[in-house]
């Protein structure tokens, strides 16, 4: 019989691409694998997957509510549910998870995509934040089976509880580019004469956006395209009207991963552009830079830690040393001007796709799966 886990998200599944591997890859090795995440009133229909999904639709949608329902709901059906291992991906399904899990003796293993208590959402919040530090001193250091995105998180947890973490980073699975064809310009309604600089992901604060809005007015025969969603989205849209630069900012609404690529595909240069004012994004390594690395496309990227190391490494574009406009305007038209250049890190990129994949993270996941199969 077939070991059966759940793992757990907060999201709505549709632009998961972590877990969507890990899922794939406890297929390959055998389990019945479940991902259980929730439906919003303006969730996008999942694409066919070949492992069973659920999405719990709740009352509350954000907030201590939302939080206080979802781990509620999540408890009862890990509980009710035959499993032999839960994977609590963030500290926000913790709870429920180690619940569940003490309660029916299964394996529990923790999947950290970030350092949650350091996220800019919790600052200002002193109350909020401690919640979830307390729930976080509680569980760690009785956990056996952590990961998480890169080094420097994972030293984090170890210096705080004295835990071993192991690091899975999230790369994008190897794909041949001549294995798939991206919808054209045409078809995704996007200008044939403009090169493209890419933002892709969650339009939250201290991304950068509104200091690559501003630098925009200095970029010419350039469109920003902006694929996503998130907090301050609203605030993005009023500075592109303000600056009256609704020519040059193309906005898409967020699109499952599935898609994504067609506009990564089209970019010339991609952005991440995460400013250096939590922990959390200090030591981030954010997906979109290896979405980009993966489609041939330079980047432009903050000088953060985790970023430098690959940048050292690979010569895959140029880091910024500030966020003033002029500057982030400078570095995009270097960047779009000099062809030789741009050929050079298309090459670097793509030759460090080979080595910055999925498949080789997935040796990793291999200690924490394949002895319970």
């Amino acid at each position: 019989m077939k070991r059966k886990v759940i793992l757990s998200v907060t999201n709505d599944l549709t632009s998961e691409q972590r877990v969507h591997k890990v899922c794939l890859f406890l297929e390959r090795s055998g389990f019945d694998v479940t991902l259980l995440g929730r439906r919003r009133r303006k969730s996008l229909p999942l694409g066919k997957r070949s492992y069973k999904t659920k999405r719990l639709f709740l009352f509350f949608e954000t907030g201590p509510l939302f939080y206080a329902e979802y781990n509620l709901r999540l408890f009862f059906y890990l509980l009710f549910h035959r499993t032999d291992v839960l994977v609590a991906n963030d500290l926000d399904t913790l709870l429920a998870n180690y619940c569940a899990a003490k309660i029916k003796g299964d394996k529990l293993v923790h999947d950290s995509h970030e350092y949650y208590t350091g996220v800019p959402e919790l600052e200002g919040r002193p109350f909020v934040k401690k919640i979830w530090k307390s729930i976080e001193k509680y569980i760690f250091p009785k956990l056996k089976a952590i990961y998480t995105v890169n080094d420097s998180i994972a030293k984090l947890y170890k210096d705080e509880y004295a835990v071993d973490v192991k690091v899975v980073r999230n790369f994008p699975i190897l794909i041949e580019r001549n294995d798939r064809k991206p919808k054209t310009k045409k078809e995704l309604n996007l200008p044939e004469d403009k090169k493209i600089i890419l933002y892709q992901g969650s339009v939250n604060v201290d991304r950068g956006l509104l200091e690559a809005i501003e630098a925009m007015q200095f970029v010419n025969d350039a469109i920003l395209l902006i694929v996503g969603d998130g907090d301050i989205l609203k605030e993005v849209k009023a500075k592109t009207l303000q600056l009256n630069m609704d020519e040059k900012v193309v906005f898409r609404k967020k699109a499952p991963f599935e898609e994504l690529w067609n506009y990564t595909s089209h970019a010339d240069i991609g952005i991440s552009l995460d400013k250096d004012n939590n922990i959390n994004y200090r030591y981030s390594l954010p997906n979109k830079i290896f979405d980009f690395v993966h489609a041939g496309v330079p980047v432009l990227a903050s000088d953060l830690v985790e970023i430098r190391k690959i940048f050292l490494r690979f010569d895959i574009g140029k880091l910024i040393e500030n966020h003033q406009p002029n500057h982030i305007a400078e570095k995009i038209n270097f960047m779009l001007n000099d062809s030789e250049k741009r050929k050079c890190w298309k090459e670097n990129c793509l030759i460090a796709s080979r080595e910055l994949c999925w498949q080789n993270e997935e040796k990793v996941l291999q200690e924490f799966y394949i002895p319970i199969t």
